[in-house]
């Protein structure tokens, strides 16, 4: 089995940054919340204490998950792609052809996919269907409000 999580350059450096956020500034404060909400008495019915040690409690678990992320984590450079097929880090642009619009989107892994800025990840069922094409190639793809279909305009790797 292949524990490896495909991640784009752009992406690993920014689970990296958070880590070493969470670590270097967000870690230090809760605990000092939590040592000013000791501070203030009864911690049975402390609601400061208790907002800080779930915050403490998020925060472990997020570095730990973005540690398990960044140890398995294959970083894949777009740019040292040569491909005629859409593979993981390709800029795809389609042509749907029910709207006439063109869209553009960027395969990323599920941790960098945010559809707003044109990425999705290469896990969900428009990732999964273009994987392998080629431009001109008409790919259907079901979506939750139907089937579309789309034709690949163009591939870039950058």
């Amino acid at each position: 089995m292949n524990d490896s999580i495909p991640i784009t350059v752009a992406g690993y450096t920014r689970l990296q940054e958070e880590l070493k956020n969470l670590v270097r500034v967000e870690r230090p404060k809760v605990v000092q919340d939590i040592a000013e909400a000791r501070d203030h008495g009864d911690l049975s019915e402390n609601a400061e204490y208790d907002a800080a040690k779930d915050r403490q409690g998020f925060i472990e678990g997020r570095i730990k998950e973005l540690n398990d992320k960044i140890a398995r984590a294959q970083v894949i450079n777009p740019a040292e792609i040569d491909s005629e097929k859409i593979v993981f880090g390709a800029r795809v642009t389609l042509f749907d052809v029910d709207t006439e619009a063109e869209v553009t989107y960027q395969i990323v892994g599920e941790d960098e996919a945010d559809i707003k800025q044109g990425k999705i990840s290469i896990t969900s069922p428009v990732g999964r269907a273009l994987i392998g094409h080629e431009v001109d190639d008409e790919v259907r793809i079901s979506v939750p409000s139907g089937v579309r279909v789309y034709e690949i305009t163009d591939i870039e790797y950058s």
